[in-house]
């Protein structure tokens, strides 16, 4: 059983399950706990409302088998460095004391990923902080390890995870969001709702090629990854 607790990040509901749905489903099926975040309730999305995406939101996290699902309700394309936003997710890493946060890769085309991914890291520093208050007044709490995941951006990942026997989790995970990536007639013309799913398979089908696997998701890290043997 694998006890570690998981804390993902996102700037909007779906951004964890494009990242790294595979991943939590094997932590989860090996008795791991795994929370997501979403900082925003994605209300300036192109397509669908903000309690459909809610209901797709908890739709995801039961096929993920996450033990809990946050929102912060911080405003959509709004998500700039201010200290009342960070306190926010300080409150949620020292509440649910996480040993392993993961956050978006720092560099993506849409603005708020990489902008939640500097919040989360800023917050993930923060937590360990006695002396810096949050809204809850919490205990201070050191996250071990930050992996970054991939959202949009095509990079060479430092880890792979092997989610091969899993991908049919993951795509019924993004299956779960129709509202964002099944193209009606009166969907608004995005690239979510042109093919979407299809590029996030082969990006991780070329993960998998270099790994020697079917599929993988891939993560970066800042800090070196330590091995107790080769």
């Amino acid at each position: 059983m694998n006890k570690e607790s998981w804390l993902a990040v996102g700037a909007h509901s779906d951004d964890v399950e494009i990242g790294m749905s595979g991943t939590i489903s094997i932590h989860t099926a090996n008795g791991g706990e795994a929370t997501i975040c979403d900082l925003t309730r994605a209300e300036l999305s192109s397509n669908g409302t903000v309690e459909l995406r809610k209901e797709e939101a908890a739709r995801a996290a039961a096929v993920l088998g996450v033990s809990e699902r946050l929102n912060l309700g911080l405003p959509d394309r709004g998500l700039q460095m201010k200290e009342e936003y960070i306190l926010a997710i300080v409150s949620v890493i020292r509440k649910q004391q996480p040993d392993c946060l993961f956050i978006p890769y720092w560099e993506d085309r849409h603005p708020d990923h990489g902008n939640c991914s500097r919040l989360a890291e800023e917050a993930a520093f923060s937590a360990g902080v006695r002396n810096i208050v949050d809204p809850e007044s919490l205990p201070p709490h050191r996250v071990k390890k930050i992996y970054y995941y991939f959202i949009n951006g095509f990079q060479k990942p430092q880890v792979m995870v092997d989610v091969s026997n899993v991908y049919k989790k993951k795509i019924a995970a993004l299956q779960c969001y129709e509202s964002q990536f099944v193209k009606r007639d009166d969907s608004f013309d995005t690239p979510l709702v042109n093919g979407y799913i299809e590029s996030v398979s082969a990006r991780e089908k070329m993960f998998g090629h270099e790994a020697g696997v079917g599929y993988a998701e891939g993560f970066m890290t800042k800090r070196p990854l330590l091995l107790k043997n080769l």
